[in-house]
């Protein structure tokens, strides 16, 4: 099946879809499924706006509300994470995922499904050490601390993503794992950006939670994005018993803009018996349920249990039996319903209601899933615990708030899980709110005159697409000996770890093994499906100029956040 991979989205859904559909009538083809890596922006009304970190001058309601409203349904099933720049309070009713809109999927917090036999699983978010101790706590009307930590990772979720032992075929993450741009062509990388030297040198760059689940799940992809550049690497692990090392092909990709490349097509055998739609994963929700006494709601410092002999119990791995229970609790059906409904009132464009408060609604889907299997609904009880706090706070004259205050900031200061995390000592740039535009300015407007001016020719004809053949991928670097990649067959969840054997160095030759072998048209940049003037040399300024200003102004307000 054919594999859509999508950077990040920053709500343009109606030009992604568009360029997928221009892709399949000129070359062909069919994609099956549509993997989104975070920003995805899913903003029903004016009240969600407010719920995203972006400064509110700059907010836009762009295309979602369509799909949220029935307008428009999505023409490909789609899959996504969340970013850093989300309308968290939508997300946050869905924790262990769900339809944000008819046939459009939201992995939750982090979470693992089931496509035709492929296991794709994601976090959602950006790695903060301050914050990454901390419950889910966050709860709207958001301030301005709550409106980014509510997208920061936390170690629940990944000591989670830990618990799985069966092979993960695709995993996504926004941010990168810390360090995994030395597994490809690092020179190229620095060239496009050369403000991210100090990051990389000093091994800095990316989140270090998520080069910890890249080491235990080793998936056979990882896809990426928020640092707005297309980046390939190929990591060798190292072998664990036995078995053959197995090899991540990792891919970042831009985001949605003209000319910048942010989607690639990728080809990946599904497996035959396997149902068409989306599906649970038995060992995750058997994981969900084993760590349910483990989930928290407030801001205070937490860590997971550890075989240091202080714990009763540190393995939340599933078991067998584990697995079968998950499958009584649902009666044997593994298809995820198409239960989607909406909760608030979608936007109307003529009827804009611009003082629209944001809403904090609990979800039928999440209430449904948290019934079956016994969980805890993070939001409602994050808004139980609000509105307790109100109480309390009503009737102590706001003393125990400002403890509240003091826990959650102060929180930060506690010593990182990871000894080498300095997130908050960076002062090149900001991989929170990064100021992407303003460094990529002067390398665009080098090219930009060309470019304009060869889509001023076409006149009212689509322009032609930029589209390499092959996606050039890096020789896998390990520290063991190296081994380069071939045909790989993806294994069956319940299989071992497959075995590897050798071919010829692609990198070199510039192009792939069979596995990642793609059609002149499956790595492609968006170009304007606009009428261009003749003669101007701003064929599409309203996207590029508006997200433009969107990051550097993100930036400016929140410098001091790292």
């Amino acid at each position: 099946m054919k594999i859509a991979v999508e950077g990040c989205c920053h709500g343009e859904l109606d030009k992604i879809y568009e360029t997928i559909d221009y892709l399949e009538k000129k070359e062909g083809v069919k994609v099956d499924l549509l993997l989104c890596c975070g920003d995805f922006q899913a903003v029903r009304n004016e009240g969600d706006m407010k719920c995203m970190a972006v400064p509110p001058k700059y907010r836009s309601m762009q295309s979602f509300y369509k799909y949220y409203s029935g307008e428009k349904k999505a023409p490909i099933l789609t899959v996504f994470i969340g970013g850093n720049h989300e309308a968290s309070n939508h997300l946050q009713e869905l924790a262990y995922g769900g339809w944000v809109a008819p046939n459009i999927y939201y992995l939750g917090y982090a979470g693992v499904i089931r496509f035709r036999g492929i296991r794709i699983g994601g976090i959602s978010g950006i790695f903060k050490s301050r914050d990454y101790r901390q419950g889910h706590h966050e709860f709207p009307p958001y301030n301005p601390d709550t409106l980014r930590s509510v997208y920061h990772i936390r170690n629940i979720e990944v000591f989670k993503l830990k618990q799985i032992q069966m092979p993960i075929d695709i995993f996504m993450s926004h941010d990168w794992p810390r360090g995994i741009y030395h597994y490809g062509n690092t020179r190229e990388l620095l060239r496009k950006k050369k403000f991210l030297r100090q990051e990389v040198e000093s091994n800095l760059l990316g989140s270090p939670a998520a080069e910890e689940l890249l080491g235990h799940l080793q998936p056979n992809y990882w896809f990426s994005a928020h640092l707005h550049v297309k980046f390939a690497a190929v990591m060798q692990h190292p072998p664990k018993g036995n078995a053959a090392p197995r090899v991540t092909k990792f891919l970042s990709l831009d985001k949605c803009l003209p000319y910048r490349e942010f989607l690639q097509i990728v080809d990946v055998p599904d497996r035959a018996g396997s149902s068409e739609g989306l599906e649970y994963d038995p060992e995750w929700l058997a994981i969900l349920k084993s760590t349910n006494i483990l989930q928290r709601t407030d801001p205070y410092p937490w860590n997971p249990p550890e075989n240091n002999g202080l714990h009763e119990r540190w393995n939340f791995s599933a078991s067998e039996a584990d697995m079968m229970q998950v499958m009584e609790d649902l009666n044997g059906e593994l298809a995820i319903p198409e239960n989607f409904s909406r909760t608030v009132i979608p936007y109307d464009p003529n009827n804009p209601r611009p003082k629209t408060t944001a809403s904090f609604n609990t979800n039928p889907q999440t209430t449904e899933l948290c019934a079956t299997l016994g969980l805890s609904d993070l939001y409602a009880k994050a808004g139980q615990r609000r509105h307790e706090l109100e109480k309390l706070q009503s009737s102590t004259g706001g003393e125990e708030d400002e403890d509240e205050d003091e826990n959650s900031l102060g929180s930060g200061e506690e010593p990182s899980e990871y000894p080498t995390d300095t997130s908050g000592l960076s002062n090149s740039f900001n991989p929170d709110e990064i100021t992407i535009e303003d460094e990529w300015e002067e390398e665009e407007e080098g090219d930009e005159k060309e470019k304009d001016a060869e889509v001023a020719k076409g006149g009212d004809k689509i322009p032609q697409v930029h589209t390499p053949s092959r996606m050039i991928l890096p020789d896998p670097k390990a520290d063991i000996s190296p081994i380069h990649l071939c045909s790989m067959n993806l294994p069956p969840p319940s299989h071992s770890t497959p075995t590897s054997s050798l071919c010829e160095s692609a990198a070199d030759k510039g192009e792939l093994c069979d596995d990642l072998d793609v059609s002149p048209a499956r790595f492609l940049k968006r170009t304007s499906l606009e009428t261009a003037v003749s003669g101007s040399r701003e064929t599409i300024p309203k996207i590029k100029r508006r997200n433009q200003v969107i990051y550097a102004a993100a930036d400016e307000e929140d410098e001091g956040e790292n």
